[in-house]
């Protein structure tokens, strides 16, 4: 049996969702701090939830943790928990849904694949709190002359919680053929059904059949011969008999 297009879609949304989301945890740009009053020029401070990097020209970057007051707010250690908890019950949903297409055997898994699916859906929601949690901190910050703006990892992270939350959708489908949606094959213990079909061939040694044609209505008599003729052939003999007699009287 062919794996079903609606779990491969499932697992590649859920594969590129918890890539990004990885990414998002682990890169320090969250947030970029532009045009600093006093710093020098073009000057850019990339602030993640596990380090902070400094950006200077002509292409130097640094990172060294050196805010310690903002590491230590609420929404960046509850940033820290909610991603870290996102990536691995993520991975543990596709593991789930491996198990359960199986690509490998005749048929899946179709309770596994589903309830990988539920598992991934629900992993996306824990990512996507921290991520518009920290969107929303970074519009209320008001600094004068500063340019301040979201980076990078907020934008995969929101990308990889839509193709986790769309994946894990997909595979939850898988649900629906346990409650009848799906043919239930024969079990025949694994053996594949056979494809040869039986043909009946004629012996050759075999005699034809030969028709039976009908019986003439008037069969032919080779040895007799009509009445008609018969009758005939006396009426001759008859003649020729009395014109010898009367030859033999004149004589």
């Amino acid at each position: 049996m062919r794996t079903p297009c609606v779990m491969i879609f499932g697992l590649i949304l859920a594969l590129v969702g918890w890539l990004f989301n990885l990414i998002a945890t682990g890169a320090p740009a969250w947030r970029e701090v532009r045009s600093i009053v006093g710093g020098e020029l073009g000057e850019v401070i990339h602030q993640g939830i596990w380090d902070i990097c400094k950006e200077r020209l002509p292409k130097e970057f640094t990172c060294l943790r050196q805010d310690d007051a903002y590491f230590k707010e609420e929404i960046v250690k509850a940033a820290k928990g909610f991603m870290i908890a996102s990536v691995i019950v993520t991975a543990l949903g596709i593991l789930l849904s491996v198990l359960g297409v199986r690509c490998w055997r005749r048929s899946p898994n179709w309770l596994l694949a589903g309830l990988g699916g539920i598992v991934v859906s629900a992993s996306s929601l824990f990512a996507i709190i921290p991520i518009a949690w920290y969107t929303n901190q970074v519009d209320k910050i008001k600094a004068p002359g500063t340019d301040i703006r979201v980076g990078y990892c907020i934008v995969l992270g929101f990308i990889g919680c839509c193709f986790e939350f769309i994946g894990g959708g997909s595979l939850m489908i898988c649900l629906s053929q346990l409650c009848g949606g799906a043919t239930q094959l024969p079990h025949n213990n694994g053996v594949p059904r056979s494809t040869i079909r039986t043909v009946d061939v004629p012996d050759l040694n075999e005699r034809p059949h030969q028709p039976t044609l009908p019986r003439p209505l008037f069969q032919k008599d080779q040895s007799t011969s009509p009445p008609v003729l018969s009758s005939l052939r006396k009426r001759t003999d008859s003649d020729t008999l009395s014109n010898d007699q009367s030859l033999y009287t004149e004589l």
